[in-house]
């Protein structure tokens, strides 16, 4: 059984899905940066551009959202055209510049574009989403049980009012018809209270913000397989027991109020340091090791044996090897809740049996993560692909922000090089210096390369006819220093010869 941890700060809210005591998944939510996937906004349409597919819409946010023709469901004036997205070719025959339309946020802006927004309105429950502008029943595919997916059908189909849609979410399994007409109850009283208020706006305007992180966890991830929900924090704890009254009252019972003196991840033995948790390099039980480099259009893993070699030979230590990293990277996947693109090098293996069952490892270890993922199978060379739905926020982007010193490279000047350029700077600033001491504030390592080529220095001071001090300064980093022209000036006599011939 798993258990749902949430410790609660006024800066901070950090939740932990556990599961027979490893973290599997976490996530971080922060009144300042708090993400808009989810929110419900009345935008306004500022440009169609059918070559591209797509609309740009103002919703309020910093940057203009983009609306993709296939994320659109051709609805006007509050009517519903058809139940399919419509064809991009068609989009400015339904969508005008100026027009106002509901819009809800399917992904966070990332970079330099915006957010992405869908017209497909969903607003999830408990058990249930329910699907303003659509009219069919589905069940979560996770359900994988054929008879239970009927019984889910057929109820719902029984209590839903004509004409709405609704999906089961896979916390629906088991659940019995009272349980779920209380949800939809719910749900349909939202939805009218968000239709009213989008009467009411001009747009751009809010309409309906994502629940916080505390609530969202309990509606999302309090499964059959989640045995209680602890929380540290007393108001936290009776926000959280209130929603449950409304939409799952069944439920209260799971939750419990965590008062210990000790910090309730430390209570539960949960290490949630960033460094840690993002680690690119993750040892293996066996000795092996996978490296995991997030990139700017997709994530690289690379599968290394490191000191693992087997017991038999070197195909047997590669395909076990790979077994482990498999099961590993789709736990770390969805840990770290890594989206997007995602290449594998799993170490090569002749036999075409060992990547096939590589593979349908990988895919079976995937079937625990709610995100939505599409996997290829190994090429001959150990290179897998594969997609992860990617929606908030990774840890990456939660706990790490693009380095100013190396543009997010990861890689800095070396020493040696930072040297070099101290020394076309010393001979461009060479002709104004003549007679006079220069001071270069430098770290004490580059000051180490900087004495190796003292041979160099001392040409260019010969040359130029000033001196050059150096400043050991240990607070600097290596890439940064700085030019002192100090007020000393050198003695003619005690100038080279050749400094009184360039004067």
């Amino acid at each position: 059984m798993a258990e749902l941890l949430i410790n609660y700060a006024p800066y901070e809210t950090r939740v932990a899905l556990v599961e027979e005591g490893q973290l599997v998944e976490f996530y971080v939510e922060r009144p300042k940066e708090k993400g808009v996937v989810g929110n419900i906004y009345k935008g306004r349409v500022v440009r169609v551009l059918p070559g591209m597919k797509a609309a740009f819409v103002e919703v309020g946010l910093s940057r203009t959202a983009f609306l993709y023709g296939g994320d659109f469901l051709p609805i006007l004036e509050g009517e519903e055209l058809s139940g399919e997205p419509l064809e991009s070719a068609a989009l400015t025959e339904v969508l005008r510049e100026g027009q106002e339309i509901l819009v809800q946020v399917i992904k966070e802006p990332v970079g330099s574009k915006g957010a992405r927004l869908s017209t497909n309105i969903t607003l999830p429950g408990h058990y249930l989403v329910y699907l303003p502008y659509m009219s069919h029943v589905g069940v979560s595919r996770k359900i994988r049980n054929e008879a239970e997916r009927e019984r889910l059908r057929h109820l719902i189909e029984e209590i839903r009012p004509p004409g709405t849609g609704w999906i089961a979410r896979t916390a629906a399994e088991g659940a019995g018809a009272e349980e779920l007409r209380l949800e939809m109850d719910f749900l349909l009283s939202l939805w009218e209270e968000i239709s009213a208020r989008a009467e009411r706006v001009k747009a751009p305007a809010l309409v309906y913000e994502e629940l916080e992180a505390s609530l969202r966890a309990v509606r999302d991830l309090l499964t059959q397989e989640v045995s209680s929900v602890v929380i540290d924090d007393r108001k936290e704890y009776q926000k959280i027991l209130d929603f449950l009254s409304r939409a799952a009252p069944h439920l209260k019972g799971c939750v419990r109020l965590h008062e210990g003196p000790r910090d309730l991840f430390e209570t539960y033995g949960i290490e949630a340091d960033p460094r840690r948790l993002l680690s690119s390099r993750v040892w293996l039980k066996s000795g092996g090791f996978i490296v995991i480099e997030p990139c700017e259009a997709f994530t690289a893993i690379d599968v290394n044996t490191g000191r693992y070699v087997g017991k038999r030979d070197l195909e047997d230590t590669v395909f076990k090897t790979n077994l482990e990293a498999a099961r590993e990277i789709a736990y770390q996947l969805r840990l770290r809740n890594i989206g997007g693109l995602i290449i594998i090098d799993f170490i090569d293996m002749e036999d075409p049996g060992h990547r096939e069952e590589v593979y349908q490892t990988l895919k079976e270890a995937l079937k625990r993560d709610r995100a939505k993922t599409a996997v290829k199978p190994i090429t001959d060379f150990g290179i897998l692909e594969m997609t992860r739905e990617r929606r908030r926020e990774s840890l990456y982007e939660v706990f790490q922000e693009r380095c100013p010193h190396c543009g997010g490279e990861g890689r800095l000047k070396s020493r040696r090089t930072i040297c070099y350029e101290i020394f076309r700077r010393l001979e461009r600033m060479g002709p104004h210096v003549k007679g006079k001491v220069v001071e270069v504030e430098l770290h004490p390592e580059v000051g180490e390369v900087l004495a190796e080529e003292a041979d160099f220095l001392g040409e260019i001071e010969s040359r130029y006819g000033f001196e050059l001090r150096v400043v050991p300064r240990g607070e600097l980093p290596w890439w940064e220093y700085k030019f002192v022209l100090k007020n000393d000036r050198l003695e003619a006599q005690n100038l080279p010869r050749e400094k009184h011939a360039s004067g």
